[in-house]
């Protein structure tokens, strides 16, 4: 099983969805979170999988949320460096990436 790591700036992307979906309806930024993590868990299994549409990283999708996870897999540990709504600008999206590595 992998060993999951989840960077600052991806703990920043989930608290941030995690309060654009409570303006929406008290309660659907905390079912967010749940999920997104549960997402971000099931990696531990199933990382490596996944498509590399930028670069290394490789992209899960959320199965609730219109978010990507974007991680590195070295051996056996999982990085998680994003989590992007998918429904922003895709050359947006490509240029947080590419600075994030």
């Amino acid at each position: 099983m992998m060993r999951l790591q989840i960077t600052r700036s991806a703990t920043e992307d989930l608290l941030n969805g995690h309060d654009f979906y409570e303006l929406q309806q008290t309660g659907i930024g905390a079912y967010f979170l749940d999920s997104l993590y549960s997402d971000i868990d099931a990696l531990a299994l199933y990382a490596g999988i996944h498509p590399k549409p930028i670069g290394n990283l490789h992209r899960a999708m959320s199965r609730r949320f219109p978010f990507a996870i974007y991680y590195n897999l070295n051996s056996d540990v999982v990085t998680v460096m994003a989590v992007l709504d998918c429904r922003h600008n895709p050359a947006s999206i490509v240029e947080r990436l590419v600075g994030r590595r």
